[in-house]
This record gives structure tokens, C-alpha cells and sequence, in this order.
């Protein structure tokens, strides 16, 4: 990279010799960096085409234009951080990623003050933190104390199979999954969202 970036210096200023030498004009070859040394490249960075008229002559130069360091939200008047980025019904409790920015480090939720979540938007984090623990999915976020539950094995017949307590189809009773707060949520298939299974 650094032997392209001195060869593309000495051929522009060969290029300029030779345009000196052939209109007969004295001008002055720039400056040549040594070629053991190392030729800095260019700042990387948005440019705009700026266009200068003096004259007779135009100048155009690339002039590069001042980005922010961090990507700015698609909505930022709003207050709630979630309605900033658009991801209102777009998160459940596997975004653990987004979770985390939200909770201490021992698990509990942080403060709306804090936050500066609206109170609808805290209300359905809090739930999906909840589920999250729940799943096992923020191993890292416990309390000092905590101590998991034994895990309780069904007992097993004479073939080895777990003995699981099933009624008749039509008495089942349907086991409330998810919560009725994050029934709005996007999904990504063709089937809809069951909240009882």
C-alpha cells in the first residue's frame, strides 16, 4: 500500500516535469517524498465535489466533509429511545443485546430516569428481561447470592421413556407462553403468534 502511494507521488511529479519541459514555462516540481521513507495515504472519509471559478480557470477538489462519529437515529425527536431507532414491536425477549442496555448488573431493571424510556416501552422491556431470565438467556446478569434450582428429572418406565402426565386432547388446558403485552410483535413467518400453546 505504501509502495503504491510513492510510486503514485513520483509519477504525478514526473507528469509535471514533463508538462513543464514541453510548454517551455519554468515551474516548480513539488516536492518528492524519500522513497526509503513512508508516504502517509490520504484521510478516508466522506468527500463533496466542490467546484472554484477564478477567472478563466476552474478548480474542482474534492473537499471532505465532517461525519459524526456515531450513527444518528432515524427519528431523533422523539424521547423514547426505542421510538428514536423505530424498534417499537420489533424486539422480544431473545434481543439480548438491546436487553442488556437497559438492566444493572445483577439482572434488575434500570430506573426510567435513567433509561428515558417511555412508560409503555419500560413496561414491555421489563417483560422480556423477565422471560429472558427466565430462558437462561443473561447467564452473566444474577444476583451475588443466587443459587439455581436442581433441575427435576420425570421418572422414567422400564423402556426409558419419560413418563409425561397427558390428558385427553379435548380437556387440555392451553399453557399461557409469551406475554399478552408483546402480542403486537413483527414476525417473520406466515404462521401468526400464538400466545397459548
Amino acid at each position: 500500500m505504501a509502495a503504491l502511494r510513492v510510486l503514485s507521488c513520483v509519477r504525478a511529479a514526473l507528469s509535471t516535469a514533463h508538462c513543464a519541459a514541453t510548454s517551455g514555462t519554468l515551474t516548480r516540481v513539488p516536492f518528492l517524498p524519500p522513497l526509503t521513507g513512508f508516504c502517509f495515504p490520504a484521510a478516508r472519509g466522506i468527500r463533496q465535489v466542490v467546484e472554484k471559478k477564478e477567472g478563466k480557470t476552474t478548480l474542482i477538489e474534492g473537499v471532505t466533509v465532517a461525519t459524526p462519529d456515531r450513527a444518528q437515529p432515524p427519528n431523533p425527536e422523539a424521547k423514547c429511545p426505542i421510538y428514536q431507532w423505530n424498534l417499537q414491536n420489533k424486539y422480544t425477549y431473545e434481543d439480548v443485546l438491546l436487553l442488556s442496555q437497559f438492566i444493572r448488573s445483577d439482572g434488575g431493571m434500570l430506573p426510567r430516569r435513567i433509561t428515558g424510556l417511555c412508560p409503555e416501552e419500560h413496561r414491555k422491556i421489563a417483560i422480556c428481561v423477565q422471560m429472558a431470565h427466565r430462558a437462561g438467556l443473561l447467564p452473566d446478569h444474577r444476583p451475588a447470592g443466587h443459587v439455581p434450582k436442581p433441575k427435576t428429572t420425570t421418572p422414567l418406565n422400564r423402556y426409558l421413556k419419560p413418563i409425561y402426565r397427558t390428558g385427553l386432547k379435548w380437556c387440555k388446558n392451553r399453557m399461557p407462553v409469551g406475554h399478552p403485552a408483546l402480542k403486537n410483535n413483527v414476525t417473520y413467518s406466515h404462521k401468526p403468534v400464538y400466545i397459548k400453546h
